[in-house]
Parts: C-alpha cells; structure tokens; sequence
C-alpha cells in the first residue's frame, strides 16, 4: 500500500514537472516574439527620427487621412484610442529596413515561423510645434512592428527635436 502511494506521488509530480516545462516553453516563446516585435518598432522609430534629419523632411506637415507609401509629416496627431493594430493601415508609413549583402532584413509572413514577422513595421511622424527657444521644431514619431503572429505587437513613441541655426519655424 505504502509502494503504491508512493508510485502515485511520484507520477503526480512527474507530471507537475512536465507540465511546468510546457508553460515555461510558451512563456520563453512569448518572450522571444515581444523582443522581436519590439526590436522592429524601434528600428522603425530609429528610422523615423533619422529621416526627419534628412534634406527638408522637418517641415510642419500636411493634414494626413489616409496612409503614405513614405514617411510623411503629420499635422494632426493622432489620438491615443485610435492607435490600434487595425487602424495603423489606414494612417501610417511602411518601413522596409534595407537588406545587407543581397540578403532581405524582414520576412513578412502571416503564416508565422521562426525569423518571420507578421506585417511590417510602421511609423506616423506628426508636427508638434516650435521648441520652447524657438531654435528649432519638435515631432511625435509613433511606430508599430510586430513579432512572428498578430498577438506580439509592440508601439514605441518619441519626442523628437530637429535644431537649426537659421530656421523658419513659422514665427513673424
């Protein structure tokens, strides 16, 4: 009777075991697809932030209603509440990170898998105004990138504040 007890308390806690390396596994996984996700929103936003840099890219924006193929410069923000994974196809701007040595960077697939990401990284650069010197104009750069399925997603945003010695910064 005592052996038999004892073969149960064994079993129970075999299975207790396997059953908690089983959750560790999909927690590990999780993990893995948040830094992924993660990873693409702020290579997006790095680019943002970079691209305002560029040439006469700071401007104080158009009125945006729809998506662009590029980045663009926003002059309505978007609200909190609309940042949601479905509406970003209809107000942001795809970034395609570039491939290095023939080889693509970012593997889109919906289907998942491992190196996959599900949709591709988007970014929204909106105008916010002068900086407080008046030496310059400040922009909210949002972006959205996704890990290998639909439910890691991830959205980093920034102040981003783009100086010049002489500048219009639409003052008198």
């Amino acid at each position: 009777m005592v052996s038999l007890l004892m073969m149960l308390l064994i079993a129970l806690l075999g299975i207790s075991m396997m059953r908690t390396q089983g959750l560790e596994a999909r927690i590990a996984g999780n993990t893995s697809e948040k830094q992924h996700s993660f990873q693409a929103a702020q290579t997006a936003l790095q680019y943002g932030e970079w691209w305002l840099t560029q040439a006469d890219n700071a401007s104080t924006g158009v009125q945006c209603a729809s998506s662009s193929s590029a980045p663009v410069v926003c002059a309505n923000l978007q609200s909190q509440a609309s940042l949601t994974t479905s509406s970003w196809s209809s107000f942001g701007a795809p970034y395609v990170p570039p491939s290095v040595n023939g080889a693509s960077a970012l593997n889109v697939s919906t289907s998942g898998g491992a190196g996959n990401y599900f949709a591709t990284p988007q970014l929204y650069v909106a105008y916010l105004g002068t900086s407080a010197n008046q030496q310059g104009r400040l922009y909210q750069v949002t972006a959205i990138g996704y890990g290998g399925n639909a439910n890691a997603v991830s959205v980093v945003q920034s102040t981003y504040a783009v100086s010049c010695l002489v500048c219009d910064t639409g003052g008198l």
